[in-house]
């Protein structure tokens, strides 16, 4: 497999930390975003929508992070990121998308680029921006891990699934920007617990080949 990556995009990091824990090998093909390497054609010819993470597998391309995740968990389904009953795959799939359907859409470096370029942020503007949506999207993971029923050592039950691939990107970001993450210590707690695995931490921004 040849996974196009960069490593500070979450997505990627989610997707790295997948086959990570499926111990599965890749080939890791460095995509520059703030070189903006994403938008030249030789990348568009792999990946028409121009965004990472793609994953060519048995020569088939496979986008976007989510998808990418639930194709690995089809084809090499031990050890699962989702769990068995219908209820709490859901569950692990709803925490996935608050993150990454919720929080990181308004976080992404186009984002931040336009806010910069097209309005005139300054820096203290956009980190502004940036605070205020990881807290209102935390505010809402911590309470969900809290009240509904299902959270163990990780986001649900005692071994990591899909929802733990994309939370410990979002805090890696949410430390990057130096927010306040004190209130949300159910979050934290799952967080730590994964850090302690080596398919997290060698999946992490800056133990990546291109981080150097």
């Amino acid at each position: 497999m040849k996974l196009y990556t960069f490593f500070r995009s979450s997505a990627a990091f989610r997707v790295r930390i997948a086959l990570n824990l499926k111990g599965l090998g890749y080939e890791a093909a460095a995509v520059s975003l703030p070189k903006g390497a994403h938008k030249l054609d030789d990348f568009g010819a792999v990946n028409p929508q121009r965004l990472v993470p793609a994953l060519i597998d048995d020569g088939h391309l496979l986008t976007q992070s989510l998808a990418i995740i639930e194709y690995l968990e089809e084809k090499h389904p031990m050890p699962a990121l989702l769990p068995k009953g219908l209820l709490d795959r859901a569950r692990v799939r709803s925490l996935s998308m608050l993150i990454a359907c919720e929080i990181h859409p308004l976080n992404n470096l186009r984002v931040l680029q336009h806010l910069k370029r097209g309005l005139g942020q300054d820096e203290n503007g956009i980190n502004t921006w940036y605070r205020h949506w990881i807290a209102e999207g935390l505010a809402k993971f911590e309470a969900d891990l809290a009240q509904t029923g299902g959270t163990g050592k990780f986001c649900h039950g005692d071994l990591p699934t899909m929802a733990d691939c994309c939370l410990v990107p979002q805090i890696f970001n949410a430390q990057r920007y130096e927010c306040d993450l004190s209130p949300y210590p159910v979050t934290m707690g799952v967080f730590d617990e994964c850090m302690r695995l080596d398919a997290f931490d060698k999946a992490q921004p800056m133990k990546q080949p291109d981080a150097q």
